[in-house]
């Protein structure tokens, strides 16, 4: 990609739409963007950067989804997330237009602010972002490449049941022999005595592991690739675990505000299933082994 091609396409007409008439892309380059998409540093004619993400035209929605979700944290007014531009589609491609982040130097205490600053986020009022419930999200969005489901919901538990694990399952069935499935479906029934509803609803990031945050110009964590809903605040911090934790400070901070219940260590893995079964459907058996663990483990 070049910068003609943005400058003369609707992404261009966008761009001058929010910058201005006599603004333009001078400059464009390649960045690392993860696996699902192409991403660019762009630099505009009055010294604005901007972060491009591409992808193909059938994808748009994915980006759509992107949009909406940092808007969501957004106006929690809590923690940072760049700012949303725009997303569209022009010929086969589609794509996200975002501020880019200058990453900046780790303040003094940045895994104690990052815990406070999440905890904020959770304690925000989330009521808005789910009409006709309490728990899910006005729109269905991604985690990672899969869909993710957010039909509104009274209850947490029935959310993460029939929300979460069973539209997993479904995709996963292919996997699992008999006995797996009867076992399942008695950890279904188990939720009511294993789970714990919130005291109140909060809007999660949906996928925070260390890939998905970065430091700010301010020295501080700044979350990026939300998979936004609204749920238990456990099942965030339940996500930071998975892959080998945060800093040791960060917990401690955020326990410090009383969202983490009596038990949750004994739930976490519980929480985490979802993303197994997530992982087990995008990537195939290897994750089979931990997924079958998991639900030995409750049932």
């Amino acid at each position: 990609m070049d910068k003609s091609e943005i400058n003369n396409s609707i992404m261009g007409e966008n761009i001058r739409s929010v910058f201005g008439n006599e603004v333009s892309v001078c400059r464009v380059r390649s960045v690392p963007g993860g696996d699902i998409n192409d991403a660019y540093a762009l630099e505009l004619t009055d010294g604005t950067g901007l972060f491009l993400k591409c992808n193909s035209s059938s994808n748009a929605a994915f980006f759509d989804a992107e949009i909406n979700g940092l808007k969501a944290i957004a106006e929690t007014k809590t923690i940072s997330v760049p700012e949303a531009i725009c997303s569209g589609t022009y010929g086969d491609r589609s794509y996200l237009l975002m501020s880019m982040i200058e990453s900046g130097r780790e303040i003094k205490g940045y895994w104690e602010y990052f815990g406070h600053d999440l905890a904020g986020m959770h304690k925000a009022d989330a009521s808005d972002f789910v009409p006709g419930g309490k728990y899910g999200f006005w729109r269905d969005n991604f985690i990672g490449a899969g869909k993710q489901k957010n039909t509104p919901c009274d209850t947490w538990i029935d959310f993460f049941r029939e929300q979460r694990l069973k539209p997993q399952v479904e995709l996963a069935v292919r996997y699992f022999d008999a006995a797996l499935i009867k076992r399942i479906e008695k950890l279904y029934d188990k939720l009511d005595d294993l789970l714990t509803e919130p005291e109140k609803p909060a809007l999660l990031h949906g996928d925070l592991w260390s890939g998905n945050f970065i430091t700010g110009p301010d020295g501080r964590a700044w979350l990026i690739d939300p998979a936004v809903y609204v749920g238990h605040p456990e099942a965030d911090i339940a996500m930071t675990q998975l892959f080998g934790g945060f800093a040791r400070s960060f917990y401690e901070a955020y326990r410090e505000e009383g969202l983490l219940g009596y038990g949750y260590d004994d739930r976490r893995d519980l929480y985490n299933l979802y993303h197994m079964l997530n992982h087990l459907n995008l990537f195939g058996s290897g994750y089979l082994s931990s997924v079958r663990s998991i639900i030995d483990r409750y049932v």
